[in-house]
């Protein structure tokens, strides 16, 4: 038994409509920077954190912020079928603070402009640096007696 010809049409059309559709971008924004209307509001020299944070926020996470900067950073990215998701847009706007708390500087970088800003500074100097796992193990071999186990 044949098909009908309209049936046949309609699931090609329907099978070609979901092709085409699973491979339509989803794109999907991260975080927040603010924008040109709301950094002019914020007075350079005189605005301190709390009126920046009532103006604009505080940045989203809290390693965004340090004493001196807070930073701003908002993300665009573009998922295309089942490829991995690919970045096509990122701001970083970061708001420089002076030693009182007082603005000292806001600039605005995309990712076109190639800066790394290092949004933390801090390093931990270990002493275990090159001693692997089993190393560190192994080393303490013979560093105890047996009267430390025993009370002795």
């Amino acid at each position: 038994m044949q098909q009908p010809a309209g049936v046949v049409k309609l699931a090609l059309a329907v099978a070609l409509a979901l092709g085409l559709s699973a491979c339509s971008p989803i794109y999907r924004n991260h975080g927040y920077a603010p924008t040109e209307s709301e950094l002019s509001e914020i007075v350079v020299g005189i605005d301190s954190r709390d009126a920046v944070a009532e103006l604009v926020g505080p940045p989203a996470t809290s390693g965004m912020m340090r004493d001196d900067a807070w930073y701003y950073v908002a993300s665009r990215w573009r998922t295309v079928a089942y490829r991995a998701p690919e970045l096509i847009e990122r701001q970083v706007v970061a708001v420089s603070f002076d030693d009182d708390g007082t603005v000292a500087n806001i600039e605005r970088y995309a990712m076109e402009d190639g800066r790394v800003i290092a949004l933390n500074r801090r390093v931990t100097d270990d002493n275990v640096a090159g001693i692997s796992f089993i190393r560190q193990l192994l080393g303490n071999i013979g560093n105890f007696d047996a009267g430390q186990f025993l009370g002795e």
